[in-house]
């Protein structure tokens, strides 16, 4: 899979997502697009309109033109690249796609996104689509938007749409509150590499919310050897941080037994987590015994090592862990 997948994303209905708008969704809801879960397929399934299908899907068009929906990103960000998911759409797929964008900030309503106020741009130009296929497209695109218009020709399905790219929060507005949580995949930050993500994401770790169960934290595969897990994140912002929070809510026969917190500040862009790895790190936070099930809470703990831009979580030997949260002052943003 492309590179892009790598990055949050935008679309989630997780962080925010939604299909305001669709002109027909009558055989299957519009709001399946962004579900977080993987499609599925359930043969024999049927509702009075016709087969059940996981995903967004329209009625056969008669007349010329194409069906579309309007999309409000969870966080407004750069798209980097899409994946049109198709599957188990396999005789009702649509032949082709597009995808416009805008940025209006504020909570526009579907009335106004609807007008002929709201100027879009293509982002992904018509595109032939594969039916039960991931469809990977690469996006050029170096602004920073809140809505899309998802269009496809002449009709049909579409399993799910993720939309991959780098959260642009409004800096100004974040630098007022004094104090962020640096590690907040809302605010920009992103878990660049771990040591393993065997049975949980390595984003789960910087999602907003509690989790919702074992599922939705970071969990490594059982170690046989020796050594520990870690993963690296890049903080949303350079800053300084104050409190860390450690919550392994749900992980009661497979939490870390203890952790720690290194930082550091390369000061230049890096080539990639194996070069960055290589940079001196300093100890925020010494090795601490965890517990299972448990939001910690970590103050006087913490060394002063100024401000950074990244830091490396280490887990020992592995394990899983729900949420880290790294609460800190922003350095070098105006207000």
């Amino acid at each position: 899979m492309s590179d892009f997948t790598e990055l949050i994303d935008l679309a989630s209905e997780r962080l925010g997502g939604a299909v305001l708008y669709a002109n027909d969704d009558f055989f299957a809801p519009k709001e399946n697009l962004l579900k977080p879960s993987a499609p599925v397929f359930i043969e024999g399934k049927y509702t009075d309109r016709g087969k059940w299908m996981d995903g967004w899907e329209s009625r056969r068009r008669r007349t010329p033109g194409f069906d579309w929906c309007i999309i409000r990103l969870g966080l407004p960000g750069v798209i980097r690249g899409v994946i049109c998911d198709t599957s188990f759409f396999r005789g009702n797929y649509p032949e082709q796609c597009s995808l416009e964008a805008c940025a209006i900030e504020g909570l526009p309503d579907v009335e106004r996104l609807l007008s002929d106020e709201v100027s879009w741009t293509e982002i992904l130009p018509v595109s032939q689509l594969q039916g039960d296929s991931q469809n990977p497209f690469p996006i050029q695109a170096d602004r920073r938007f809140t809505h899309l218009r998802f269009k496809i020709y002449p009709d049909g399905g579409v399993a799910r749409l993720r939309v991959y790219g780098e959260v642009v929060p409004d800096w100004a507005a974040l630098a007022r509150r004094g104090e962020i949580d640096l590690a907040a995949a809302e605010n920009g930050a992103l878990v660049i590499g771990c040591s393993d993500m065997f049975f949980g994401h390595l984003h789960n770790l910087i999602m907003p919310g509690r989790a919702a169960d074992m599922s939705d934290g970071w969990e490594t595969k059982r170690r046989r050897g020796p050594g520990y897990d870690w993963a690296v994140i890049k903080l949303a912002t350079r800053g300084v941080i104050r409190r860390i929070e450690v919550d392994t809510s749900h992980f009661k026969g497979n939490y870390p037994d203890t952790c720690s917190l290194e930082a550091c500040d390369p000061g230049t862009e890096v080539g990639g987590v194996e070069a960055l790895l290589s940079y001196p790190w300093k100890e925020i936070l010494p090795r601490t015994k965890l517990q299972a099930h448990t939001r910690h809470f970590y103050e006087e703990e913490i060394e002063e090592v100024g401000a950074v831009t990244h830091v490396r979580f280490n887990i020992y030997p592995d394990g899983g862990v729900s949420r880290l949260r790294l609460y800190g002052t922003i350095k070098g943003v105006e207000s």
